[in-house]
């Protein structure tokens, strides 16, 4: 995305804070008219999982958020944080580590800009069909407390349509699902 626009040019780059994968990043910025600053989140990005098995069965995952204090409905999802790794195979990881599954057939679907003007995340989502049953490793409390499900695919469509999944690579997963597979509805 990077110089899609002569209007605008990065001057400078200043790392504010640290942790993880993470970087708090103030961007000094000149336009034709002006020179301003924006700060915000660096990321590896995520990747999610569309899991969907031969009985048209969407796993789901129940998990505690910290940032929201609460449980949210999502695909089994998972960040970028091996250096180097496919988000491709960061999938397929994800889906093991976190919902128990692994897939013979994997499609990417595509990706979405997470809160562009928060951070610089982006989420790459692929389809996982032929889903077998393995042994989750869960990693941290929030996954070691989280809940699988297994939901009928049109179940999930109308967990989106009625606010009970908000999360929002986990809506845009089911809605490009849907549109791509409408035998499931």
């Amino acid at each position: 995305m990077s110089g899609d626009s002569p209007d605008f040019s990065v001057t400078r780059d200043e790392t504010v804070h640290s942790w993880y994968v993470f970087r708090l990043l103030r961007r000094s910025l000149s336009s034709s008219s002006v020179e301003f600053e924006r700060t915000f989140l660096e990321s590896p990005g995520a990747v999610g999982a569309l899991a969907i098995d031969a009985e048209n069965n969407l796993v789901l995952v129940r998990q505690y958020r910290a940032s929201l204090d609460g449980f949210l409905w999502e695909i089994p999802a998972g960040m970028r944080d091996v250096e180097g790794e496919s988000g491709l195979l960061t999938a397929q990881r994800e889906l093991e580590e976190e919902a128990g599954f692994t897939a013979e057939h994997w499609e990417r679907l595509g990706e979405l800009t997470s809160a562009a003007g928060i951070t610089n995340s982006v989420v790459e989502l692929f389809i996982a069909r032929g889903l077998t049953k393995v042994d989750a490793t869960p990693h941290g409390p929030e996954e070691e407390n989280m809940t699988v499900e297994l939901v009928q695919f049109s179940e999930a469509v109308s967990m989106v349509e009625d606010g009970r999944i908000t999360d929002s690579k986990s809506m845009i997963a089911v809605l490009l699902g849907a549109r791509r597979f409408p035998e499931l509805l």
